[in-house]
């Protein structure tokens, strides 16, 4: 069972991100502010969930969640500054976008850069640990995957719909077949 917080009567955020190991496509980032005591027998790690099950979690996180917020940084971004500090900059800017202002961050991973004003905690696996996290988890998982669908309806050939635009064989393939696009993060290996 995931737990509620990690410091009771403190309003936290849990921060998550999705899309760091795909070939094509931005990074988003996600910031949920639960309810005291939320709870929803689905909720856990993205990766672990049903896409049905993700989309219908989304639904009820946007609407029971205090604040949330999701940002992306572009294929162009992320060759810029790296994957890293993208996910990290996408989860200070839905941070930033967030409705009320969270006491403290819980972020998923080992590394994240302090915010002015704000401690945080990282917790690797904490998507699989915290409800907060979880529910980021789905929101950044859930927008990234629309988004990709959206895409692929320009760039078919690269089988985004399914893919994600992660480095699936038939990704690879369709590199190898039609060369890149404004999409694909060229800092990446595509072979």
């Amino acid at each position: 069972m995931l737990l509620p917080y990690l410091h009771k009567n403190v309003l936290e955020a849990g921060c998550d991100e999705a899309g760091r190991g795909c070939l094509a496509g931005p990074v988003f980032a996600a910031a949920v502010v639960l309810p005291p005591g939320f709870r929803h027998p689905l909720l856990n790690d993205s990766k672990q969930l049903t896409e049905a099950n993700r989309d219908l979690l989304r639904t009820v996180i946007e609407h029971e969640a205090l604040a949330w917020a999701v940002e992306a940084l572009s294929a162009a971004d992320i060759d810029r500054i790296n994957i890293l500090q993208a996910s990290i900059e996408g989860m200070h800017r839905a941070v930033k976008a967030l409705a009320l202002r969270p006491e403290w961050l819980l972020i998923d991973g080992n590394r994240f850069r302090p915010m002015l004003g704000l401690g945080h905690t990282c917790v690797v696996g904490g998507d699989a640990r915290y409800a907060s996290i979880a529910a980021a988890s789905v929101l950044a998982k859930t927008h990234r995957d629309a988004y990709m669908t959206t895409l692929h309806e320009q760039f078919p050939h690269y089988g985004w719909a399914t893919n994600k635009g992660y480095p699936t064989q038939a990704h690879r393939n369709a590199i190898r077949e039609h060369g890149t696009c404004e999409h694909h993060r060229m800092t990446f290996r595509m072979q």
